[in-house]
């Protein structure tokens, strides 16, 4: 993706937000300058908050992308033990008939809420035995605290208020449908360098064309310019 686009997706962004009555935290407002210059910004960086793009390395971001915002993130080793923060949090835009394409977690359980703008569609298969995709299999999810089963296929279909809550071994992938919607995502603790398992080989982060300077560094910036 050239960082020009990055940066108007960024934009875009920031206005459907807070069109749908949210606000990104401070450190979203740092210039990459100012971002280096912070003495404490550590747990920032190493939680992984802030701005996430991502075309899935494909180069088609309208028809196969998301854009994501890690507001927060606990810690691996307090979800080990027990205790702690274990938790964390998103806000996602999955614009209309943008595909977010299959995928599971290894430890990940996450409800999926529909914040506001039009439907979200969530496709979902089960598993087989060894946690593998499986065209053949269903399951069984919570849409809202109700037990919802699933056959392999299914499409669950979110207005606006509406969630769900997907487990480890829930294939899952989700576009818009009928125009952009504003997603929340709520979860234990995030790590996308190694829990997303995706039943086609592609890659999680972009691969940037810096044909003009970042307006704000997303976390796969991170390791490069503040390191």
């Amino acid at each position: 993706m050239k960082r020009s686009r990055i940066n108007d997706i960024m934009r875009a962004a920031d206005d459907l937000i807070r069109h749908h009555g949210f606000v990104l935290p401070p450190f979203a407002s740092w210039s990459p300058e100012a971002f280096k210059a912070r003495k404490d910004a550590s747990a920032i960086i190493e939680a992984r908050c802030g701005w996430d793009i991502t075309d899935y390395g494909q180069g088609r971001f309208d028809e196969m992308g998301l854009f994501l915002f890690t507001l927060r993130n606990g810690r691996l080793a307090d979800l080990q033990r027990g205790g702690g923060m274990c938790y964390a949090e998103k806000l996602l835009i999955s614009r209309q008939d943008q595909l977010s394409p299959m995928h599971t977690h290894v430890i990940k359980a996450e409800d999926i809420i529909n914040r506001g703008g039009a439907t979200l569609v969530v496709e979902l298969y089960g598993s087989d035995d060894r946690g593998a995709f499986a065209a053949d299999k269903g399951g069984m999810v919570r849409c809202d605290g109700i037990e919802t089963p699933y056959g392999p296929g299914t499409k669950l279909r979110l207005a606006p208020g509406e969630s769900v809550t997907l487990m480890p071994g829930d294939w899952h992938a989700f576009w818009g449908e009928g125009g952009d919607v504003l997603i929340g995502e709520v979860s234990t603790v995030n790590d996308d360098l190694t829990d997303n398992i995706f039943r086609e080989p592609i890659g999680r982060f972009a691969d940037i064309d810096e044909d003009e300077a970042p307006w704000h560094l997303l976390v796969s910036d991170y390791d490069r310019w503040l390191k």
